[in-house]
């Protein structure tokens, strides 16, 4: 199959931006494309990110995806990939969501942070990633698809900005040296019920690894993370449908807990 050209980006940017903003899925792109190069998928990406900036809005961060075991063995995945966050995707804790404003949402507790200098890859070390998070916090990711039933391969996932829907920050805390956010468990409750539990170290190992990672990643595109900028590590548990009417919850053994009201 020939590579896509630059037309063919931009028509699959509109595309996927008009699904969003009908809330109407479309066929997954690999459907049409098999063996859709992920450095292109990466670009559709880009491009529907520069038309949300167009239109107004601020990149704040990055999210990672199937960055933990669970996660990739539900996508059927066996690698990680990253998406942008913008300001108009992030509230905070104890905000009210309507479900119908995305199509086929489910949510995920991560790991985050917020960095306070610069991490340039490509050979980050993890004690420069460390020393460069200012802040730490839990965050619950709501994850969406534009297309149709969440069947969908990575290529797919990463043209659809990581599948990121919308992000909910908890109460950001100073990085304390010594907290081993490996061995830091959550506890996912909806309506008080507990249906989710992890560690850290689901996510790679260690979720610090994360932020090597895609520093890295973004070097290829001559991009790097920002001071400032917010870094969701990924999901440490797998991911769980999000209906109405409910309230979901994350908590942690030494980080203030993140809510999250659906309507």
């Amino acid at each position: 199959m020939d590579e896509p050209d630059d037309s063919w980006i931009a028509a699959t940017a509109a595309a996927l931006l008009a699904a969003e903003d009908e809330n109407v899925p479309v066929e997954p792109l690999t459907r049409c494309r098999p063996g859709l190069p992920l450095e292109t998928a990466y670009r559709i990406q880009a491009a529907t990110v520069a038309r949300h900036v167009a239109a107004g809005a601020r990149v704040v961060g990055y999210k990672a995806g199937a960055t933990s075991k669970a996660i990739q063995e539900q996508a059927g995945v066996d690698e990680p990939d990253s998406g942008v966050l913008l300001d108009n995707m992030v509230l905070p804790t104890g905000s009210t969501m309507h479900r119908s404003v995305l199509m086929q949402p489910r949510v995920e507790a991560e790991l985050a942070f917020r960095l306070g200098s610069d991490l340039h890859g490509p050979d980050v070390a993890l004690e420069e990633a460390r020393a460069a998070v200012k802040e730490v916090f839990l965050a619950l990711e709501v994850i969406d698809t534009r297309f149709a039933g969440w069947q969908i391969t990575i290529a797919d996932s990463i043209a659809d900005n990581a599948s990121c829907g919308r992000v909910v920050t908890g109460p950001m805390v100073p990085m304390d040296a010594g907290l081993d956010l490996g061995a830091e468990p959550l506890v996912v409750s909806v309506n008080g019920t507990a249906v989710a539990t992890g560690e850290g170290r689901a996510v790679l190992g260690d979720p610090l690894l994360v932020l090597v990672w895609l520093a890295g990643r973004l070097h290829r595109f001559g991009e790097c993370l920002r001071a400032g900028h917010l870094v969701l590590a990924g999901a440490v548990h797998a991911s769980l449908p999000l209906g109405a009417g409910g309230t979901v919850r994350a908590q942690s053994l030494h980080l203030p807990p993140v809510e999250l009201r659906v309507r």
